[in-house]
């Protein structure tokens, strides 16, 4: 299984990276929105864990936009906004599901396997 992180804190994504390819994931990282959305565009990932505050694109508009450019990965957003309204704009654009910070990592393994 392929997962893409886009996520802008190195060491969060480091964290992530070194955790989810322990499990036997192949991941890739990117720390912009636009770097982001780019290797989502070009490489068949199952999963990809999305941060909402991004530099050059933010998480809301990378995911609509890979929506509607038909991208069927699935997306997991994981993000310090923790609102209501911020989980109900997230899943609205086409995320599947909506993590917030700070997590306990054996949750995120739990969510990925359950979208896998």
């Amino acid at each position: 299984m392929r997962i893409l992180v886009i996520e802008d804190d190195s060491v969060l994504s480091d964290i992530v990276q070194r955790g989810l390819v322990e499990a036997g994931y192949a991941v890739d990282v990117a720390y912009d929105g636009e770097d982001g959305e780019s290797l989502a565009e070009m490489f068949p990932y199952d999963l990809i864990v999305l941060d909402l505050i991004l530099p050059k694109k933010d998480g809301i508009e990378v995911c609509r936009s890979l929506r509607r450019k038909q991208v069927k990965s699935r997306i997991l957003m994981l993000t310090c906004r923790d609102t209501v309204d911020d989980r109900i704009q997230g899943l609205d654009s086409g995320a599947d599901d909506y993590l917030i910070k700070p997590f306990v990592f054996d949750e995120l393994s739990a969510r990925i396997r359950a979208l896998l």
